[in-house]
């Protein structure tokens, strides 16, 4: 089939640099994987993959946690930082981001 259309995107240049890599690694181009995901765009009648908010891991997720569990999560917490064993914020935000995106 002959490709003759053009799109003319603006993305994130991290973004994009990030993706030609690993896409490099794959063997495929940037063109190839865009068509690949239009063609299974038409095929599934939606985007091809889930589309949603991470969730957070029940274990640290409030909203889900009785009242006892909270206690407990907090007081666990207060115990480790009154002990010295607390984790700067950024690389605990860190490790959470890498936990709920897999990276």
């Amino acid at each position: 089939m002959q490709k003759s259309a053009t799109l003319n995107l603006r993305v994130d240049p991290e973004v994009k640099q990030s993706a030609e890599s690993v896409l490099s690694q794959l063997g495929l181009s940037m063109s190839t994987a865009v068509d690949m995901f239009l063609r299974q765009v038409s095929l599934t009648g939606g985007i091809p993959f889930r589309v949603a908010l991470p969730e957070a891991p029940r274990s640290i997720d409030a909203g889900v946690m009785t009242d006892e569990q909270l206690f407990e999560a907090l007081s666990r917490g207060l115990k480790e930082t009154d002990e010295g064993r607390g984790v700067e914020a950024s690389a605990a935000f860190a490790r959470m981001r890498e936990e709920l995106t897999g990276a």
